[in-house]
């Protein structure tokens, strides 16, 4: 490696401790603003920078790859997910692509419960009753939502994530199932009391609650098809932190519209902010804008393994969380 310092740009604002450091250790180019590079921007960041730090809102394709100039040589992800970066072309140009991974597991999971609560317990229609100043009184039938004790989780996708939710699920009384690509150590499903699955839609269709926690790849766009969707019964509920395209978008709203599923919870959508029109006015759907992970002390964790993986690159070594194709 070089002795020069590198030259770092990042794409976003990050934490303020985090830029600091980056700028203490590396030539970094901040972020003015809080909004995404176009694509131009970034295809001249790529076209001078040793290191580029981009975030999920950042979409870098084979194009913008092979205009990237010779000197660029890593791609540090600030976050877990790179189904936004095209990491096969990365790594044929000899860019190597690292993230940021187990940082927001706990994050994520206890958003994932919130969602749960949320839909099942009827959270922001009482809210929104409090809030418009409309409340005339407790009532014994008012807001009836369902008890979680008991209830079966589906949970799809067993990583880090999916086994943090089914502990606090567990803990919540609650069955614990999943299907995921590789079964579970005998002793892992033993200590969450988890049953597999190796039929997706033999899971979904016996299910109280489906949550969504497998990223987005070729094999997992539309897992929740229409066909799928339908499969679940209609007192059913889903709830989604993982990513939007998992989900097939139009399905939900039609269903959920026609009360063929009783509620979603949804953090992700299937395109970015262009969120589905009919998903946006129903009451049995929670909304979120994509907050799984915003916590003050997750952020922090995310750009201290940025940091280590830039300077492990600098050192001449391997970032510690390489992302590498067969992972994917």
């Amino acid at each position: 490696m070089p002795s020069k310092r590198l030259s770092v740009v990042v794409t976003r604002r990050l934490p303020t401790q985090v830029e600091t450091r980056l700028s203490e250790l590396f030539n970094v180019t901040l972020r003015e603003d809080d909004t995404p590079m176009s694509k131009h921007d970034l295809v001249e960041a790529m076209k001078t920078a040793d290191v580029l730090v981009p975030t999920l809102t950042d979409h870098i394709d084979a194009g913008m790859i092979g205009q990237a100039g010779p000197q660029l040589k890593l791609i540090a992800n600030y976050g877990a997910g790179v189904d936004h970066i095209d990491v096969d072309t990365a790594r044929n140009r000899g860019i190597m692509v690292s993230n940021t991974p187990g940082v927001v597991t706990d994050d994520t999971a206890d958003m994932v419960m919130a969602l749960i609560m949320g839909v099942t317990r009827r959270i922001p229609e009482g809210m929104a009753v409090m809030q418009s100043g409309d409340w005339a009184g407790w009532a014994p039938t008012a807001f009836l939502g369902g008890r979680l004790s008991g209830r079966r989780l589906g949970i799809l996708g067993m990583g880090r994530i999916g086994s943090a939710v089914a502990k606090r699920a567990q803990a919540f009384g609650m069955q614990i199932h999943y299907h995921n690509r590789k079964r579970l150590r005998p002793e892992v499903e033993e200590s969450l009391d988890a049953t597999y699955w190796d039929s997706l839609d033999q899971m979904v269709a016996r299910m109280d609650i489906v949550s969504i926690n497998c990223p987005h790849t070729p094999s997992t766009f539309h897992l929740m098809n229409a066909r799928r969707l339908k499969l679940m019964k209609p007192d059913a509920v889903i709830v989604n932190a993982s990513r939007g395209e998992v989900i097939d978008e139009n399905a939900l709203g039609r269903m959920l519209e026609a009360g063929e599923l009783a509620g979603a919870g949804l953090d992700v959508y299937e395109h970015g902010t262009d969120v589905n029109p009919a998903l946006r006015n129903l009451p049995n759907v929670v909304l979120l804008p994509h907050m799984g992970s915003a916590t003050r002390e997750g952020r922090l964790e995310m750009g201290e393994k940025v940091i280590i993986n830039i300077k492990t690159f600098a050192d001449g070594h391997r970032p510690p969380d390489q992302v590498l194709v067969s992972m994917l």
